[in-house]
């Protein structure tokens, strides 16, 4: 195969995966499903609520890819949110059974092509980089035989009456300018507050957290925070695509925090899926902010400074 040959393979495989992630999204939200909302804690799932993570590393998975574990646990009827490649679980001791089917994630690199390398050389200016997806196959724990027994261990559920206090130690360690009253929730861009209805105004006052969170989503992107795009106007594109950021950064959170995460805003899906059509891209990006906005909103969390040390020496 000629290099010119191999590159445009590459670039269609690169397009490729886009279009396969996307369209799963799609067939999703078609359905009426939400990916990042899951019937967690309901006879449906045996898996415990909880971000999946590489079982070998103890890292978490980031981005498009919380999506597409999550979907692949609730699909198998998996009971751990654990995941290893075929070489981590030889390395374990353990292996992949025999039959046993992967499930393709991805992971953003980025390239530099050859004609941009000679125009940069040329004109002295630094060289572009391009981002593509490079796929490659995990396994559930479920799927391996001979694994250490700790590593298939579900764990600890919360203690009763812990969660509600996680959340409010987050949203206060924040520092968010959060006004209880009124009758909507909101996010307010130039005066940078957040406005949401007391507590007592909910049904659940559990939904009041998930409400909390999901706006907290978007007064991250403040440009003072993460400085994401927050110009759109009700109903624009601009507008679908922040939305989508907040749902799935407050579905991250609670799944982070031990709160089953719900719909926010069903109503939004027409407008995701028009996105989501018009661009390929559009999910794995949002995914990816949703991920950066969470990191960044737990991060305030009591403890996170020592979790985070700890999770940097056991990867070490």
């Amino acid at each position: 195969m000629t290099r010119s040959a191999s590159r445009s393979r590459a670039r269609a495989d690169r397009a490729n995966i886009y279009d396969e992630i996307t369209s799963r999204i799609i067939g999703e939200l078609e359905a009426g499903r939400l990916p990042w909302v899951q019937p967690w804690g309901s006879s449906a799932v045996a898996a415990p609520l909880a971000m999946p993570r590489n079982a070998a590393t103890g890292r978490g998975y980031s981005g498009i890819n919380v999506l597409i574990l999550w979907g692949a646990v609730v699909q198998h009827g998996y009971a751990t949110q654990g995941w290893l490649t075929f070489r981590q679980a030889l390395s374990l001791g353990g292996n992949v059974r025999k039959g046993e089917h992967g499930t393709t994630v991805v992971n953003a690199d980025r390239f530099i092509p050859d004609d941009e390398r000679r125009r940069a050389h040329e004109t002295g200016d630094e060289a572009a980089a391009i981002p593509f997806l490079k796929r490659f196959t995990v396994f559930n724990i479920a799927q391996c035989e001979g694994l250490p027994e700790e590593l298939s261990a579900p764990p600890p559920p919360v203690p009763e009456g812990l969660i509600l206090p996680e959340a409010e130690a987050l949203l206060r360690a924040s520092g968010a300018d959060l006004r209880l009253g009124g009758d909507k929730a909101f996010y307010a861009l130039g005066p940078d507050y957040i406005q949401i209805p007391r507590p007592e105004a909910y049904f659940e006052p559990i939904n009041w957290h998930r409400t909390a969170l999901h706006e907290l989503g978007h007064w991250s992107g403040h440009p003072s925070r993460l400085a994401r795009d927050l110009s759109g106007g009700f109903g624009s594109k601009a507008y679908a695509r922040e939305e989508l950021v907040a749902e799935m950064t407050s579905a991250f959170c609670c799944a982070s925090l031990g709160i089953t995460p719900t719909v926010r805003h069903a109503d939004y899906i027409g407008a995701w899926l028009e996105v989501l059509r018009e661009d390929n891209r559009a999910i794995v990006r949002a995914a990816s902010a949703a991920s950066k906005a969470a990191d960044y909103l737990l991060a305030f969390a009591p403890g996170a400074a020592d979790a985070l040390e700890e999770e940097d020496r056991a990867a070490a």
